[in-house]
């Protein structure tokens, strides 16, 4: 009898659609709700950064090319 057969592989199928739906409902009564329609101060922290992360990025890969 191999680990990998129908049987188990039903099974870890159901344990994972299971485990999903569980998930998703934890994290969606987690989440802070945004009142105000306002973002939440860490998201529009993180997009900043990101923004400047690829712009610094963009700016360097640029550089680079023309000081040839």
């Amino acid at each position: 009898m191999g680990i990998v057969n129908r049987r188990n592989a039903v099974l870890g199928w159901g344990v994972w659609k299971i485990g999903k739906r569980v998930v998703k409902r934890k994290a969606k009564g987690a989440a802070p709700s945004v009142e105000g329609g306002r973002p939440n101060k860490s998201l529009l922290g993180f997009s900043l950064a990101g923004i400047a992360g690829a712009l610094m990025f963009w700016r360097k890969k640029r550089g680079g090319e023309s000081s040839t």
